[in-house]
């Protein structure tokens, strides 16, 4: 257990930032995975708007360090794929 008042605060801090990582990365699956199913359907033009869905969720969680840039860039070209071989 934390000993003194600043190691006190950054558990309570920790805590914070991991239920909103949590938070972020689940969205992401979450987008990621209507997307799968959308390309699965065959459905082109249900996918678009999730992929754009996806596209966001994935940039933000990039940008605010929750997922690596280079895994957000590759989460959206797998999606962009996936869609166009439907399409």
């Amino acid at each position: 257990m934390a000993n003194n008042k600043s190691a006190e605060k950054r558990v309570r801090q920790t805590e914070v930032r991991t239920l909103r990582n949590k938070s972020m990365k689940t969205r992401v699956k979450n987008t990621r995975r209507a997307v799968g199913e959308a390309v699965a359907a065959k459905d082109a033009k249900a996918a678009a708007p999730k992929v754009a869905a996806l596209s966001s969720a994935a940039d933000k969680a990039a940008n605010r360090g929750v997922i690596h840039k280079n895994k957000a860039n590759r989460i959206k070209a797998r999606a962009a794929k996936a869609v166009a071989a439907v399409a």
